[in-house]
């Protein structure tokens, strides 16, 4: 009652003040938001190192038309060159007028010399940018990083798509490839460690491909790269960079990624290959438990765990019908898969540990559970202590 008789002893000329205020401010004000005309979008970037700071090349996004048959997304890819990163983003704004945007930035490819270095240093500017989505995945690839992003897909309209679906969850659950983020990457580089991992990105020339033909990519003014003149490129990502203090340190092959992914406990119905009397099979997994930790009874050990229950998917010869309508693992089956884990799993130690990439975070978990003995044994690992390696590997049936 009391607000209601307020209202009406407020004169006219206000209420008609207000209005005009909110008016004014309604449209005058762009809330915010950007002109997609003057908005680069960047769908990935690219860094390469040079002999006077970085390169960077950005793919930013052009939609097509709306038609059914012009419809998608392609991509114009746009290089520039700055002694920061953040200087070859504004020499970005400079020479195409567009405001660059990194909130749908999903990818970042390192090219292979820039690996070679303190990586954070190319990241600083992504680390420090408010917008940038902590999810955004890292990749390093073989030679240039520009090479990559700018690069004609067999599958996809932008190098970018193609590239991430090699990083999708079912990708990850094969144990085929593994994957980091922005964030992850940060905290490992600045935690006890210092030590990560980053999918190795390579690409080769799709067989049948036309050269010269019309791409789907466009150039860029201002030092766009074009894209239509080679041919269409596929993409694999089975191996694995180690970083240590933010330097690429080695390289972890197919064999190793997969027993690295199934420590991890990331597998499901992903397959490993054995042999049945000297015949090739292959096993789908079900069932994965993996572990790796630190013993500190005495001489502190490293224990690398697997156990795994498989189903026969796959033989490489002909069999007998009443086989093939099996799919339980013979105890023969079962102690060539452990053989070829164990072994798989011994060499991925040995490879990170000559390299000095504390791969299982061993000293995290040390400085963790025990800071007295963190800072007595921290020197020894991972290269100077030795690991414990079993497998067991379980039929369905």
């Amino acid at each position: 009652m009391k607000l209601r008789k307020f209202l009406h002893t407020v004169p006219m000329k206000l209420y008609l003040i207000l209005a005009a205020v909110v008016l004014f401010a309604f449209f005058s004000n762009d809330f915010g938001l950007v002109d997609i005309q003057k908005t680069a979008v960047i769908l990935a970037a690219g860094i390469d190192k040079t002999e006077t700071g970085y390169s960077l090349t950005a793919q930013i996004a052009a939609p097509k038309g709306t038609d059914r048959t012009t419809g998608g997304t392609s991509s114009v890819e746009i290089e520039a060159e700055g002694v920061t990163v953040s200087d070859c983003v504004t020499n970005i704004f400079a020479k195409t007028g567009w405001v660059p945007k990194l909130v749908f930035c999903d990818l970042i490819v390192l090219g292979e010399e820039a690996a070679k270095e303190d990586v954070v240093a190319s990241l600083n500017y992504f680390l420090r940018n408010e917008y940038m989505p902590d999810s955004c995945r890292l990749a390093v690839c073989e030679g240039k990083a520009g090479d990559l992003i700018s690069s004609k897909s067999a599958i996809d309209d932008a190098s970018s798509l193609a590239i991430g679906k090699l990083f999708s969850d079912a990708a990850v659950k094969s144990g085929k490839v593994v994957v980091n983020t922005l964030k992850d990457f940060a905290i490992d580089y600045y935690g006890v460690s210092q030590s990560s991992f980053l999918p190795y990105v390579r690409m080769a020339d799709q067989a049948g491909s036309q050269t010269g033909g019309e791409g789907g990519s466009q150039s860029g003014g201002g030092g766009g790269s074009e894209q239509s003149g080679g041919p269409e490129k596929i993409y694999s990502a089975e191996e694995t960079a180690l970083f240590a203090r933010g330097a690429m340190v080695g390289l972890l092959p197919p064999e190793q990624t997969l027993a690295f992914s199934l420590l991890k406990g990331n597998v499901f119905t992903g397959t490993v290959n054995a042999e049945d009397g000297g015949k090739p099979v292959t096993l789908t997994v079900m069932k994965n438990e993996g572990k790796a930790e630190l013993n500190t009874k005495g001489t502190p050990r490293a224990e690398l765990a697997l156990k795994l229950t498989v189903r026969l998917c796959c033989r490489g010869t002909t069999a007998a019908i009443e086989d093939v309508v099996s799919d339980s693992v013979t105890p023969e089956i079962a102690e060539s898969t452990k053989a070829r884990l164990t072994a798989d799993m011994r060499a991925l130690w040995d490879n990170a540990a000559a390299c000095g990439c504390d791969l299982f975070r061993l000293r995290r978990s040390l400085y963790r559970s025990s800071p007295r003995e963190y800072a007595r044994w921290k020197e020894l690992l991972p290269a100077k202590i030795q690991a414990d390696i079993s497998a067991e590997v379980l039929s369905v049936r």
